[in-house]
C-alpha cells in the first residue's frame, strides 16, 4: 500500500512486526556478528599457533564457526522469505518495496531531506518508512543473496565436485567471476557493505527514536509501535 494511501490519527500502539520476524531479526544480527569477525580473520588469519600442529585448531575452529553462522543465516533468510507470504504486509516492506509508485518516491525524497536536516519534520509511519525500506533492500537483501551464493560457491570448493554445494553454485559461480580468488575478495568486500550498513542501520535507528518521537528500537522487540506526539501517521 501507498506510504500517502490512507492515513490514520495517531494511536497509542500499532502492532507490526510479527514474532517471526523479531525473532529473525535478532538472530540475523547475531549470525552477522559471528560471520563478520570469523570472515576478518580468515581473510586475515592469526599467525602460527606455538607447539605442536595438532594440539592446535584455532583457525579450524573460526572456520567452523564461519560455516555453521553462515548456515544460520541462509536458513533464517529462506524463513524470513516464506513468513513475506504469509506474514503481515510489513514483513514484506523490506524484500517487496513499491518501486514503481510515485508517492513511494516522494516518501523517499522527504524522508532523505529529514535525515539530511533540511526538512523540520518527519513523517510518522507505522512500519518502515520509504528510505529505510529501500536501503535495506538494497544494502542488505541483495548483498545478503550475493553473500549466500558466493560463499556457497567457496563453500563447495572444500565439499569437492560431488556435493550440491559445488554442482549448484561452485560450477558456475568460480568461473564467472574468473577464479576462486576474484570470488574471496568480493565475497570479503560486500561484507564490508553489510557491515556499514548495520553501522548506519543502528544510528538511524536510535536517532529516530528520539528525534521521530516513535518507538524504533524497542518496536523490535515488542513488536508495537508507538508515537509519543499527536497527529497524522501515514499507514502502509
Amino acid at each position: 500500500m501507498s506510504a500517502l494511501s490512507h492515513k490514520m490519527h495517531s494511536e497509542p500502539a500499532v502492532y507490526v512486526y510479527e514474532a517471526p520476524v523479531r525473532i529473525w531479526h535478532w538472530i540475523n544480527a547475531s549470525a552477522i556478528l559471528v560471520l563478520a569477525v570469523t570472515g576478518y580473520f580468515i581473510g586475515s588469519p592469526l599467525p602460527a599457533q606455538p607447539g605442536e600442529a595438532s594440539d592446535n585448531f584455532l583457525m579450524g575452529y573460526i572456520r567452523f564457526a564461519h560455516f555453521a553462522a553462515a548456515y544460520v543465516f541462509l536458513i533464517g533468510f529462506l524463513g524470513r522469505i516464506y513468513w513475506a507470504f504469509v506474514g503481515n504486509h510489513h514483513a514484506r516492506e523490506i524484500l517487496a518495496p513499491p518501486l514503481l509508485k510515485a508517492s513511494f518516491w516522494g516518501g523517499v525524497w522527504h524522508e532523505a531531506k529529514w535525515y539530511l536536516f533540511l526538512a523540520k519534520e518527519p513523517r510518522k509511519y507505522t512500519g518502515h518508512n520509504p528510505l529505510a525500506a529501500l536501503v535495506m533492500h538494497i544494502m542488505f537483501v541483495w548483498a545478503a543473496i550475493f553473500m549466500i551464493v558466493t560463499g556457497l560457491a567457496l563453500y563447495g570448493e572444500g565439499e569437492g565436485f560431488d556435493s550440491w554445494q559445488h554442482a549448484l553454485f561452485s560450477s558456475w559461480i568460480i568461473p564467472l567471476f574468473g577464479q576462486s580468488q576474484d570470488v574471496h575478495t568480493y565475497h570479503h568486500l560486500v561484507m564490508w557493505v553489510i557491515i556499514s550498513f548495520v553501522i548506519i542501520h543502528v544510528y538511524v535507528a536510535i536517532r529516530e527514536d528520539i528525534m521521530s518521537r516513535q518507538s524504533i528500537v524497542s518496536s523490535m522487540i515488542s513488536g508495537w509501535r508507538t508515537f509519543k506526539d499527536k497527529g497524522e501517521v501515514d499507514k502502509e
